[in-house]
């Protein structure tokens, strides 16, 4: 008989690539190329304005004309060095930013003052200064061009008495530029607080922790955080289990609880079911509440959470956001927040999505950790199998021959209990070693690629002493680099293909030849055994089709991606 076994020693051998990433920090840059784009364009037209009409700035046309066309052409300059530019000085905003200011005030007050026409330029410098600072930018560059427009007024009032001053235009213009810093400031509040809350967007926990309560409790806390929200209270089901759950986070705790299904049932009515809703305020009276939906506010003609949910945690506003996974399905509220706005709602559907793909990867988690275990329990009783229950079982059979030999040949009968308790050591220290391997940390130390042969080698020697089997190792391995678990796997075949060899087949002598292939380790075991009941050439595909050949090896064999091919000559069949 002879069978050989091969094994990818490339999808054994782990190793680790580096991921690599591409993705380039936010640059500043950015904005300043935008502004620089803006200032070009403001500055031509301003001196095509000119241009075209020289006589509106009354007393100065020249200089508004040759102030433009200079600053025309530093805009030009300064354009085309951003976006040539990889990167700015840190201090370059702020230089350009005063620079800015300087030349507009200038400009506006050799084209007549309060009445200039290039107003406009104090408004683009509050612009420029949301775009790079927010607010707080806002604020100071209105204060600045506020004071210095009063300023121009003031003097411009004493030079050039002969243009006037109108009142009128300097009051309106002044309220329209304030107007403007304060529209133009909240928006770079607004975008403060949406880059915080895209920012606690990110905060996701990390990792599973080792339970499940621990992860529902920082998911909700960090649903909180994102919302603003008192309360957060998560309801869901799950289809392999046979209630519902209500899980509540507080500043006061956490709290999760099982209820009998369908407790709650249905979480919102049918039309909203796949909507996410704000209600500032639950009615008592029986009045109509206000929906804030995605699509605007409207009355709903009915309660739009269930009075028993509503009843059991005193629900006042609620935002009510659906969530749906791959094993769970339920409603997240945020509750206690009564200025919650349809941007919370957006903010509501995306840690819907969040904790749905979270829960789901736990589920995941636990059922790959199940399968684990089991795959673990099979493993150890195929080992135990073909080591100690194997050895145990030869030790029974020269218990047999011992005891039938202890009436006529005590002596012998002697020798032989010598050599099954010798056996019996043999296959306890074995036993130790395998279950230290077991323990955390283990890395089945006993067989190392290392040693790989010299322990084939011991092997084949207790094999011929306990079950009369001559046993010869030809490995060609060399310096291969296989693993410590490829090597194991080795050594638990070969044991088992041996010990099938003298127990099943009855044979009395057998060759083990170990060697490399491409990216293939070939383990070859040949005996002078009788063999299986059939005949031919077969692979692993048939074997298994068959239901044919030993069914340990072909396990272990289909568990690490291998190949087993049987081939008995002719006649061997027993």
């Amino acid at each position: 008989m002879r069978w050989h076994r091969w094994l990818g020693t490339a999808g054994l051998t782990r190793r680790a690539s580096p991921l690599s990433s591409d993705a380039a920090p936010f640059q500043p840059i950015r904005r300043e190329r935008l502004i620089a784009g803006c200032r070009v364009a403001l500055s031509t037209f301003s001196l095509l304005a000119v241009w075209l009409d020289p006589s509106e700035p009354a007393h100065s046309a020249l200089l508004a004309y040759t102030l433009l066309a200079a600053y025309t052409v530093y805009s030009i300059v300064l354009a085309f060095w951003l976006w040539s530019a990889k990167a700015t000085p840190a201090v370059l905003p702020l230089v350009v930013h005063v620079i800015d200011l300087v030349f507009f005030c200038v400009v506006v007050f050799f084209t007549a003052g309060p009445n200039s026409p290039f107003f406009i330029f104090f408004v683009y410098a509050v612009a420029a200064a949301t775009v790079r600072w927010q607010e707080e930018g806002t604020f100071w560059t209105a204060v600045a061009t506020l004071g210095s427009y009063l300023v121009i007024g003031i003097i411009a009032a004493s030079r050039f008495p002969d243009e006037g001053f109108e009142l009128n235009r300097f009051i309106l213009r002044s309220i329209y530029l304030t107007a403007v810093a304060v529209l133009l400031g909240y928006l770079g509040a607004f975008e403060n607080r949406l880059r915080a809350r895209v920012a606690a967007l990110g905060d996701l926990p990390a990792g599973l922790p080792p339970e499940a309560a621990g992860l529902l409790r920082a998911l909700l806390e960090h649903a909180a955080k994102a919302l603003g929200a008192p309360r957060i209270l998560l309801v869901w089901e799950e289809r392999e289990e046979p209630w519902s759950n209500l899980a509540l986070w507080s500043a006061q705790g956490f709290d999760w609880q099982h209820e009998a299904p369908d407790i709650f049932s249905p979480l919102a009515p049918d039309e909203l079911t796949t909507t996410a809703f704000f209600v500032a305020q639950l009615p008592a009276g029986g009045g109509l509440p206000r929906l804030v939906t995605s699509s605007g506010v409207k009355p709903w003609p009915g309660d739009p959470v269930p009075a028993a949910l509503r009843a059991r945690f005193d629900l006042g506003a609620v935002l009510s956001v659906p969530f749906q996974g791959e094993s769970l399905s339920g409603r997240l509220f945020a509750l206690d927040r009564p200025d919650m706005t349809s941007d919370e709602l957006v903010l509501g559907e995306i840690l819907a999505r969040q904790l749905a793909v979270r829960m789901d990867q736990l589920a995941l988690f636990e059922r790959l950790h199940e399968a684990g275990l089991a795959h673990e329990r099979v493993r150890l009783a195929r080992d135990l199998h073909d080591g100690v229950i194997q050895s145990l079982s030869g030790a029974a059979l020269r218990l047999e021959s011992a005891r039938q030999l202890l009436d006529r040949a005590p002596a012998q009968a002697g020798a032989l209990i010598a050599e099954i308790q010798e056996l019996l050591l043999s296959e306890q220290r074995e036993l130790r070693e395998f279950i230290a391997d077991l323990e955390p940390g283990g890395a089945r130390s006993q067989v190392r690629p290392a040693g790989l042969e010299e322990r084939l080698e011991r092997l084949g020697e207790r094999i011929h002493r306990h079950w009369d089997l001559s046993v010869e190792v030809r490995s060609e391995l060399g310096a291969a680099r296989i693993s410590d678990e490829l090597a194991y796997q080795i050594y638990r075949i070969v044991q088992e293909g041996l010990v099938n060899a003298s127990r099943h087949g009855r044979a009395s002598r057998a060759t083990v030849e170990l060697g490399i292939e491409a990216n293939w380790v070939r383990v070859v075991v040949a005996d002078d055994g009788r063999g299986f009941a059939f005949q031919g050439t077969h692979d692993f595909a048939t074997l298994t089709a068959g239901k044919l050949g030993p069914v340990s090896l072909k396990q272990r064999i289909g568990a690490l991606g291998g190949c087993l091919d049987i081939k008995l000559p002719r006649g061997e069949q027993g």
